[in-house]
């Protein structure tokens, strides 16, 4: 269950020093990507202290989570079914498709050379974290949502989650919701942005989802390409948002 992610080397690592968003880790941290998380990096100027920017800035609108049921939602995959349920989890299971359709919220970049030692969902956000500190120089992204180190620990902050808390089908997706309000989720709720825009927005977070023009937002970075064609994104997109 942790050995491979379809989100092929996952947004790890930035353009380095030299990228237009130097100062936190991104997309590049090694080998070929396709899909994951990508969290703007702290601008140029500011600390790595520094809280990193948001790729939408003022569109977090209210909470996702508040009507969230209390038992994790089945650890099941979208691929190869009608996609269901509310518009969010319309959009998470979209989300899965182009990031970890086999090992869904146990996946783990398949670049890693050295895996968790435990699947995903068993350990902590702490072992997780330690994880990732004691193996650099690899690939990290790990989840349904394929979150990277710098993304993994911001929304973590957000939401207040602690490093005792599990890794959990639960908690990988009220990380998430974090991710789509940024995206704005709340903004296509009130009719304020159309599909397509929220489509554009899913897919500078997610490079396996495509942008309007067909491919990844990151097509052509590391090996980044997009893992679903528009029409099928635009098609199951308009299940939750006709």
């Amino acid at each position: 269950m942790v050995s491979w992610s379809w989100c092929a080397g996952a947004i790890c690592g930035l353009f380095a020093a030299t990228s237009l968003y130097a100062g936190a880790i991104s997309l590049f941290e090694t080998g070929s990507t396709r899909g994951a998380v990508f969290i703007p990096a702290t601008p140029l100027g500011r600390s790595e202290a520094a809280e990193p920017s948001s790729l939408f800035i003022g569109r977090e609108g209210a909470s996702l989570f508040a009507s969230r049921p209390k038992a994790e939602p089945a650890m099941a995959v979208a691929t190869g079914r009608t996609l269901g349920g509310t518009p969010v989890e319309v959009v998470r299971q979209i989300i899965e498709q182009a990031e970890s359709r086999r090992d869904g919220y146990d996946a783990v970049q398949h670049g890693a050379r050295i895996q968790p030692p435990r699947r995903p969902t068993q350990m902590t956000l702490g072992e997780i974290y330690k994880w990732i500190d004691d193996t650099p120089n690899q690939p990290h992204a790990i989840g349904r949502y394929q979150f990277i180190p710098p993304t993994l620990r911001r929304v973590a902050r957000k939401i207040g989650a602690s490093p005792q808390q599990r890794f959990s089908p639960r908690l990988q997706d009220q990380l998430a919701d974090v991710l789509l309000a940024e995206a704005g989720y709340h903004d296509i709720q009130a009719g304020k942005i159309t599909r397509r825009a929220f489509m554009n927005n899913l897919a500078k977070i997610w490079a396996g989802l495509p942008n309007d023009t067909g491919r990844s937002h990151y097509h052509g970075h590391a090996g980044n390409k997009a893992s679903m064609t528009w029409a099928k994104f635009d098609a199951q997109m308009a299940q939750a948002f006709p």
